[in-house]
């Protein structure tokens, strides 16, 4: 190709990418009109171009322009973010919200290979009972049916343990669920799609079989309130672990480190939200969900109520006005 063609077919991604680092590094002049999702895409566009007109031996301007152009957006795209409160409350209140939604695809098929075994293993114990046994021992079951009993003082506790007890095993728990998930994913994504169904049918099996025997009122009563905080952060431990497993299976034009590096500082983001929720779930866990309330709808509210105001967050938290 020659380089007036290669100028012609390229130039206007070269034009978007150095307006979108203009306006991105300070230039308030300059109006970016390029899609946040679209930046990455023209990048990596950019970085092999540069290679091919190195290659073709293309002018030297040309070569140094887009040299610079790679140096530029790299700078902007990988500067780190601003520390301290600010950055981190940005993130809180949408920068993990937009992160959620920019990686939509694996989130959903995270949340299909783990909601997906939960319903069904539910559903399936409640036609036949006794297949809840193949998946947990019965002695499981039945110190489950005993931390559920009607009897207790407090709901999904022994009688030797206290809230802070049960907060501080919630915490360990949660982080070693979410760590486990997201780290499957560096083994090409085996030990994250593992641990998403192995959850999903443990958790499905334990709820399913709950209800089955007659103690729905006590755990749902016992789970309502902090579900949608732990079940939705382990779908995005996963989706995280499929960024690191598609680094390695699939990283394109860049070169494995290259890619793992990229999509790991995605995943990094992906995986700090999921934590915060977590440990947000531990706390209404060890301290709320035990308590013993009469009428149980108050609890059933707050658990639909948290559903809702996740799924809102996650639907419209970051957007700019009129998107």
């Amino acid at each position: 190709m020659r380089q007036i063609e290669f100028e012609r077919r390229f130039g206007d991604q070269w034009t978007t990418l150095e307006n979108w680092i203009e306006a991105h590094g300070g230039n308030k002049q300059i109006k970016d009109r390029a899609p946040a999702s679209v930046v990455p895409w023209l990048y990596r566009n950019v970085c092999h171009q540069l290679a091919l007109a190195r290659e073709r031996r293309y002018s030297p301007l040309l070569v140094d322009r887009l040299h610079q152009l790679v140096l530029r957006g790299h700078h902007v795209l990988y500067a780190a973010p601003a520390p301290g409160r600010d950055g981190f409350w940005a993130f809180l209140m949408g920068g993990f919200a937009r992160e959620v939604r920019a990686q939509w695809r694996v989130v959903a098929l995270a949340s299909v290979l783990f909601f997906g075994p939960l319903l069904t293993l539910f559903a399936a114990i409640q036609v036949w009972p006794d297949f809840a046994s193949v998946v947990i021992g019965p002695q499981d079951l039945a110190e489950m049916q005993e931390m559920y009993s009607p009897d207790n003082e407090r709901l999904g506790q022994r009688p030797a343990s206290t809230n802070t007890e049960m907060f501080a095993f919630y915490v360990w728990n949660n982080t070693r669920i979410g760590f486990q998930t997201f780290a499957g994913g560096i083994l090409y994504g085996i030990g994250t799609l593992f641990f998403l169904l192995f959850n999903g049918i443990y958790i499905g099996a334990i709820l399913g079989h709950l209800h089955q025997v007659g103690l729905g009122p006590q755990i749902w009563s016992f789970v309502a309130s902090h579900s949608a905080l732990e079940l939705l952060a382990i779908a995005i431990s996963g989706a995280a672990g499929f960024k690191l497993a598609g680094a390695l299976i699939s990283p394109g034009l860049r070169s494995r480190k290259l890619a793992l590096v990229e999509e790991g500082r995605i995943a990094f983001r992906l995986i700090g939200g999921a934590a915060l929720m977590f440990f947000a779930a531990a706390i209404v866990e060890g301290f709320f969900s035990p308590l013993i309330i009469d009428p149980r709808q108050i609890k059933y509210g707050v658990g639909i109520a948290m559903w809702v105001i996740l799924l809102a967050y996650f639907g419209f938290a970051g957007r700019a006005r009129g998107a």
